[in-house]
């Protein structure tokens, strides 16, 4: 309650505006000024001069607008680093707060769909200095545990030691958390399919059991007579380069046990599949999808005979794009449904399946059920899956699509005094060749990469950048699946990707496993449909929450198929 003092000076002001000349006007006026008085607590009118007081309830007052304004907003500044930076420093929020669960963050997004909104921006500042799947220091309790006890080496996963000491002369020593959990469930005989985020050390988490089971299968094959050669693992993956690279790790590390692997890939003829096998089937074949139906239309190897099939980038080789060719050739395959089916003779032994990737379709059910019972898989996920990585900066600028050029060109500028790998995204084919036109325009040299170029143009590209031949490659999506990128310290994505899928493989090109530097990710934002998007990873940032709409676990398919397949086929 707060009081408000009238005078005499204020009712005389009333009579004279409304010009009370006559008494009874008068008399009437200095009743009801009495009524309100001995209401109010004070003496009717009297001889002495005294000021009324009436008191007004707060929610009948009127307050001015811009105390109004702000006044229920929460300060989302405290002492310390930010999580969000943002140009208008009032929607910076700290490292240290946390927001409610019924509370509405404040986006810096948020405007973004206006015109006026070109040249606003904001950057989700990395936190942490050491990826999460490092299993050095991570947190408190990983600091107390290191002090008490000796460090985790591949050592301690029992695989054998030519193996450990291939991986030491590559300087690999400690393994990283996706790898603590998935090679001993491999090694056991498990079915498994692993969740991990990019950049984790997904490719040596298979790498390494299949290596060690199947030289101590050779070993044992060996001494009997009448066993025959045969390609005892299949390693499918979405694209050429990914081949290349995959295959590379695997010669290093089945060179001591005189292993052969071989690559097969889309593009270069049925005559470069037949060379594949023509000093007998590889141990370790890395193919890709439509390669691999070639070579077994042609009956070059038989995948009744696998110990291990592993499909690698299962968000993308379950798109309906491959998911058809994976299905066939899954269902050639004899997986087994129990560890022990994985043990024993050559001929009665079945494969282990091996599903590796960071998001999983909702297909992927439907054709593992065909081929194996879903309820023996074991499901490795990794604790930060679908989180922004918090040890990478990503900067979001709201641009023109006529200054994203230029604003590329700064960056590219800025990157170069450092001798910096640089990846640069688009989204189409057509895009990747303008841009590269207009930067030999500008002289930057750079390498371009995407999907619609022959093989005999996309061989050797990536890998003269992995080299460090040339320091920006510009490309399509294809090079944000699988592909190591350690040397890269900036992500742009000159498109902004079209889903959150692409976003993660993206940023995921910078602060892998082994990088020297952890690197940052700008995006270029221009169309209300990349505002959406944007607005959906900004509060995901701030509330510290996976992205929407993301999946890690295979959904088993309904039954309710099944039986209107069978009702179907009943006779009326």
């Amino acid at each position: 309650m707060q009081s408000v003092k009238f005078g005499y000076s204020v009712l005389f002001t009333l009579i004279s505006k409304h010009n009370y000349s006559s008494s009874g006007h008068f008399r009437a006026l200095a009743c009801s000024h009495g009524t309100i008085s001995s209401a109010c607590g004070a003496h009717p009118m009297s001889t002495t001069a005294q000021p009324v007081i009436i008191r007004i309830p707060r929610h009948m007052q009127v307050e001015h607008v811009k105390q109004v304004r702000g006044k229920n907003k929460v300060n989302t500044i405290k002492a310390g680093k930010l999580l969000i930076k943002s140009k208008n420093p009032e929607l910076n929020q700290s490292a240290g707060y946390t927001i409610g669960k019924f509370e509405q963050p404040h986006l810096s997004s948020k405007g973004w769909k206006h015109n006026k909104s070109f040249g606003d921006y904001f950057t989700v500042n990395n936190t942490q200095r050491t990826p999460p799947f490092v299993t050095e220091i991570q947190d408190e309790e990983g600091d107390k545990l290191k002090e008490k006890s000796k460090p985790i080496t591949f050592h301690n996963l029992h695989l054998c030691p030519d193996l450990v000491e291939a991986l030491g002369k590559d300087n690999i020593t400690r393994p990283t958390t996706v790898q603590l959990q998935t090679i001993p469930k491999l090694l056991k005989g498990y079915n498994i399919l692993c969740a991990a985020e990019t950049g984790s050390g997904k490719t040596l988490s298979y790498l390494l059991p299949v290596i060690h089971k199947l030289q101590a299968e050779k070993a044992a094959d060996s001494e009997s007579i009448e066993t025959t050669p045969r390609t005892r693992s299949v390693i499918i993956v979405p694209s050429r380069e990914l081949a290349d690279q995959v295959s590379a790790v695997a010669r290093s590390l089945c060179g001591p046990f005189r292993l052969m692997v071989k690559t097969v890939g889309g593009g270069r003829g049925v005559g470069n599949i037949k060379l594949a096998f023509t000093k007998g089937p590889p141990d370790v074949l890395v193919a890709t999808p439509g390669a691999l139906v070639k070579a077994l239309r042609r009956r070059y190897l038989d995948l009744g005979e696998l110990s291990f099939m592993v499909v690698d980038e299962a968000d993308t080789m379950f798109d309906p794009s491959f998911s058809g060719m994976l299905e066939s050739i899954l269902a050639q395959t004899h997986v087994a449904c129990d560890p022990s089916e994985t043990r024993g003779p050559g001929p009665t032994r079945k494969a282990q399946l091996v599903v590796v990737g960071a998001t999983f379709p909702g297909g992927v059910g439907e054709v593992l059920s065909q081929v194996t019972d879903l309820g023996s898989m074991v499901t490795i996920k990794s604790k930060n899956l679908h989180f922004l990585m918090p040890h990478v900066k990503q900067t979001f600028l709201k641009v023109r699509g006529a200054d994203k050029l230029l604003e590329l060109h700064q960056a590219l500028k800025a990157a170069e005094q450092d001798k910096a790998g640089v990846l640069v995204f688009c989204n189409r084919a057509s895009t990747v060749n303008w841009l590269g036109y207009s930067l030999e325009d500008m002289g930057l040299r750079h390498v371009r990469l995407q999907g619609e170029m022959p093989a005999s143009l996309r061989a050797g590209i990536f890998h003269s950048f992995q080299k460090g031949q040339v320091d920006v490659l510009i490309c399509t999506d294809i090079a944000s699946r699988g592909l190591d990128t350690q040397r890269v310290c900036l992500v742009v994505n000159y498109d902004f990707p079209e889903s959150h899928t692409d976003y993660i493989h993206r940023a995921g090109r910078v602060g892998r496993a082994g990088s020297v530097e952890d690197g940052e990710v700008l995006s270029f934002v221009t169309h209300p449909w990349d505002v959406e998007l944007v607005q959906k990873i900004e509060t995901a940032a701030r509330r510290r929450t996976s992205l929407p709409g993301m999946e890690s676990s295979i959904r088993k398919p309904e039954p309710k198929a099944a039986e209107e397949e069978e009702e179907e086929g009943l006779p009326y």
